[in-house]
């Protein structure tokens, strides 16, 4: 059994000074070798752990005869986006978790082979095969993962299909959230153009709730999907969490991928914090941390109430971030952020863990008389997002839970006949790949109810 292969990558100490994509993917000789791998099994248990079902034997098997297009369209047959796929889904815990090769070794690097196939698609484009038009509309909220993937579908299955997008760029969480070391905005961008090469219709600077009203595209649609994310921070009401200086995850990203707040020739308006702290572990936290590097920042810490084994990040971003010389204060929690006019400082108290609570993981709990004081002049507030209200608020037949997720049944239809909903708007904040299996799911019901009307 050969040893897996290892992606190239940025130098730690030179990419944490530029926005330059971190991780440059297999070369051509190594990307075969890593192919060749794979033992091909007839009931390939990795398909079973992607969410939107990729023929992961398939794609791999065109790859090493160097049939890159026959791989890419086996890719694009399921997966609109593998070039950004192949660059942000957790592969370690769905697909590669339920290779063969990891029972006694390390799993085939399926992520890697997706990213460097997709890459060849950006750069070799399928040509879009004419398409039978059915004469019914469907609008997708939101041009997130879930609304492209939902859209993509509609429209290979000839229906017209107009994606409405709040903000002044389509992509949603992908554009304005993941940074450009991560995710280059070329290949979304790629991506989208592809999209609507296939029909598409794209409307920017369109927010659904005050722009435009459900009711109102209920009249001239046949079909909604809704796909607009978790776009509303939680923060942890401490006392200082107010003051300038304190962002959440959310806008601070925002800022700097969506605004170009990174390319020194835009005065896009960010505090650039010298001594940074991030409050949470994930992905949006790894993100933020190294953002605030790039930008700049001499010390940045990332704050974290569990241990490092409870840190819902991927791996690869805790170790990139570690890599690059972002501090790690674990079992540590804020209790109040210290400052009059700005930041200036923070309390921090350290944790224990006891019995698990209801996510399965152990639950942190403070230790008395452990508070401590730390020097800092910005906070990142990145413990997790809920669904914009804004657009249940306006439509009160929509339910939602407590939380306010929308509901929906096993169809992925919500409370309003012909309105569907996936992706974060239902799940809470999730993964890029199980926000598009929801807008697939969404799309295959609402083709086959409306090809049967």
């Amino acid at each position: 059994m050969k040893q897996r292969n290892k992606q190239r990558e940025q130098d730690p100490i030179i990419r944490g000074k530029n926005f330059k994509e971190v991780s440059l993917g297999f070369d051509e000789k190594t990307a075969l070798i890593e192919a060749g791998r794979c033992i091909q099994c007839k009931n390939p248990p990795c398909v079973k752990g992607c969410p939107v079902e990729i023929n992961i034997p398939l794609f791999i098997y065109h790859l090493r005869r160097q049939e890159y297009d026959l791989s890419a369209k086996v890719l694009k047959e399921a997966n609109v986006l593998p070039a950004v796929c192949g660059r942000v889904c957790p592969q370690e815990t769905q697909c590669e978790e339920k290779c063969v090769l990891g029972r006694r070794g390390e799993p085939v690097a399926i992520g890697g082979l997706e990213k460097f196939v997709g890459d060849y698609a950006v750069k070799n484009p399928i040509p879009v095969k004419e398409i039978k038009k059915v004469d019914k509309k469907v609008a997708v909220i939101g041009s997130g993962p879930a609304g492209l993937a939902c859209a993509a579908d509609c429209a290979a299955a000839g229906l017209s299909v107009t994606i409405f997008e709040a903000f002044h760029e389509a992509g949603g969480v992908l554009t304005y959230g993941i940074p450009e070391f991560r995710l280059p905005i070329s290949i979304v961008k790629n991506e989208i153009e592809q999209l609507k090469k296939m029909g598409v219709e794209i409307e920017l600077n369109v927010v659904i709730g005050k722009t435009i009203f459900i009711e109102e595209l209920l009249s001239e649609y046949d079909s909604v999907f809704i796909g607009t994310g978790a776009g509303l921070p939680v923060f942890m009401n401490i006392e200082g969490e107010n003051l300038p200086g304190v962002y959440s995850a959310n806008e601070y990203l925002t800022r700097v991928n969506l605004m170009g707040a990174y390319k020194k020739e835009m005065a896009t308006p960010i505090i650039i914090g010298k001594r940074v702290v991030v409050v949470g572990a994930g992905n949006v936290a790894m993100d933020s941390a190294r953002t605030a590097l790039r930008l700049g920042a001499e010390k940045v810490s990332i704050v974290y109430r569990r241990s490092k084994a409870e840190m819902p990040a991927r791996v690869e971003e805790i170790h990139h971030a570690e890599e690059e010389g972002i501090e790690m204060l674990l079992l540590t929690n804020p209790v109040e952020i210290l400052g009059k006019e700005k930041v200036k400082g923070m309390i921090l108290q350290k944790m224990e863990l006891a019995e698990p609570d209801d996510s399965g993981r152990r639950r942190p709990v403070p230790i008395a008389n452990s508070e401590y004081e730390i020097e800092c002049d910005q906070v990142i507030m990145a413990i997790g997002t809920n669904p914009n209200p804004l657009l249940t608020d306006s439509c009160k037949e929509l339910k939602k839970n407590k939380w306010g997720m929308l509901i929906v049944n096993e169809s992925l239809e919500t409370s309003i006949p012909n309105v569907y909903a996936g992706g974060d708007v239902i799940s809470g904040s999730a993964t890029v790949i199980l926000a598009m299996g929801a807008g697939r799911q969404a799309a295959k019901e609402i083709t086959k109810k409306l090809k049967n009307d």
